[in-house]
């Protein structure tokens, strides 16, 4: 019988895998996301699809509407770089506030996470620098110690969430972004609140930019997901 970690485990890969999809285009707006179709392809029962559809459609990812099942939403290019620019204030304002605000407790676990950011780097792993990376900012959210901001800039962080991943297949973007990480720490931990503002609002920036980049190239690289969860 699967534990249910393993059928978590399972939800959250097959998540992960439309969501690639999604931001890639391999998957278009507007399109029918069939829950039989995708369960044959990946081998798998239609409970962990519906699952990870539900999980998307909490993102904005997908529209989930009566009788018509799972369709992926629209999201206009001039609406991803509308959501960056908002996502970019939204931690700029987070990283003003933990430096100012941040207990030592909160600066053990920052450091926590930019360690294991930095394990993640030196094995090359995209999808496991993504998951620490987001530990990372979250730390950032919770020491800014402003209830609406952490649910707002969450919410937002989890809508980009698929294109916030792409981005790092951007050559010698791992390296960069654990670079950027290490100025937004010592600025936190510092104290200057202005500084680690206008450093995370730079990270985001430079987050848009190389997803852009990735999206004009895609054709060349031949980005996909894998077509069976493990």
């Amino acid at each position: 019988m699967e534990s249910g970690f393993n059928h978590s485990r399972r939800s959250e890969q097959l998540r992960e895998i439309i969501e690639e999809r999604i931001a890639t285009g391999q998957y278009a707006p507007g399109m029918r996301l069939d829950e039989t179709e995708l369960a044959n392809e990946f081998e798998v029962s239609r409970t962990p699809i519906r699952e990870a559809l539900m999980q998307l459609a909490s993102r904005g990812l997908i529209d989930m509407r009566p009788r018509r099942g799972a369709t992926v939403a629209e999201i206009s290019p001039q609406q991803l770089c509308e959501m960056f620019e908002v996502m970019a204030e939204l931690e700029a304002m987070c990283g003003r506030l933990a430096a100012r605000r941040m207990t030592e407790d909160e600066q053990q676990t920052l450091l926590e996470a930019h360690k294991a950011c930095e394990e993640a780097r030196d094995r090359a792993n995209l999808d496991d620098y993504y998951r620490k990376n987001e530990q990372f900012h979250f730390a950032i959210y919770f020491a800014s110690h402003n209830k609406f901001l952490i649910e707002e800039v969450i919410a937002l962080h989890r809508r980009l969430s698929a294109y916030r991943r792409l981005q790092l297949r951007v050559r010698d973007r791992l390296r960069s972004s654990f670079s950027e990480h290490s100025g937004i720490i010592e600025a936190i931990i510092a104290g200057d609140g202005e500084l680690a503002g206008d450093l995370l609002r730079k990270h985001i920036t430079i987050q848009s930019e190389r997803f852009a980049d990735l999206i004009a190239s895609l054709p060349s690289l031949g980005v996909a997901g894998d077509a069976r969860a493990s």
